[in-house]
């Protein structure tokens, strides 16, 4: 039984890229950029890579980039628009809870809730650090996004599930405060105008939990910062304003 993002992105590539929240990609590139101080020598890997947004703008700019994603319909995409643009990226069909690169890259990124934290279970989640972690080099640097548990806390739990960022169609929503995970009824059109519902389950980590985890999958040093839409940076910290944390690790030798 396939699970609730392979059913939302088998056929949702054209529409993904018309989100508002994917509309930030050269602003995020910019981040990536300083955070490598601009050094094209850098290998790069994007898990859960989606249409290839940020791969085919660090390609443009003269980067070795490999993208891999679960989705062969958001890969699809991907080669397309690659295509288009001119630019030779490695594009890969993989699970990114499973292990498939040692030690090959100076950079790994992972935004906009590409693979982690969409996992059904907590293990899975971590697993996605574990293996992004064995891809990098010593020193290799991990740049991710993630949804931050103080927003729905902060602004309490009520008034949480009232809000909606999406252009979809939110019916049943809940989020449970023994598990932070967020579960809607999702109802969505896809490229081909066919209607679908699924039912969503998104894990919220607090910022302790993000710096644990890392540091357990390999990550000598974790800096948590706030999250807004292309303007990535360390000049905004963390704050319960933030939907998103924006997380900087670097890999232990």
């Amino acid at each position: 039984m396939s699970q609730w993002y392979e059913t939302l992105f088998a056929n949702y590539g054209e529409t993904y890229d018309k989100e508002c929240f994917t509309q930030g990609t050269v602003g995020e590139v910019d981040f990536v950029e300083r955070e490598l101080a601009a050094d094209r020598s850098k290998r790069i890997l994007d898990i859960g890579c989606g249409t290839g947004r940020h791969v085919i703008e660090l390609a443009r700019r003269g980067y070795r980039v490999t993208g891999f994603d679960l989705s062969e319909g958001q890969l699809r995409r991907a080669r397309e628009k690659a295509a288009e643009a001119g630019v030779t990226i490695d594009f890969q069909r993989r699970d990114a809870t499973q292990p498939h690169f040692t030690a090959e890259f100076d950079a790994a990124i992972m935004f906009c809730e590409g693979a982690f934290p969409l996992m059904e279970t907590d293990e899975k989640n971590h697993a996605i650090l574990r293996h992004a972690g064995v891809a990098l080099r010593p020193g290799g640097k991990l740049l991710m996004t993630t949804l931050n548990a103080l927003f729905p806390l902060f602004h309490s739990v009520k008034d949480f599930l009232n809000a909606n960022e999406s252009g979809a169609t939110t019916g049943k929503l809940t989020f449970d405060l023994m598990t932070f995970r967020e579960q809607a009824d999702l109802t969505f059109t896809d490229d081909a105008g066919e209607t679908h519902t699924v039912e969503t389950n998104e894990r919220y980590y607090t910022p302790p939990e993000i710096a644990w985890l890392l540091r357990t999958a390999g990550f000598a040093r974790v800096e948590i910062f706030g999250c807004r839409l292309g303007q990535f940076s360390r000049e905004h910290p963390l704050t319960p304003e933030d939907f998103e944390m924006l997380v900087a690790a670097e890999k232990g030798p």
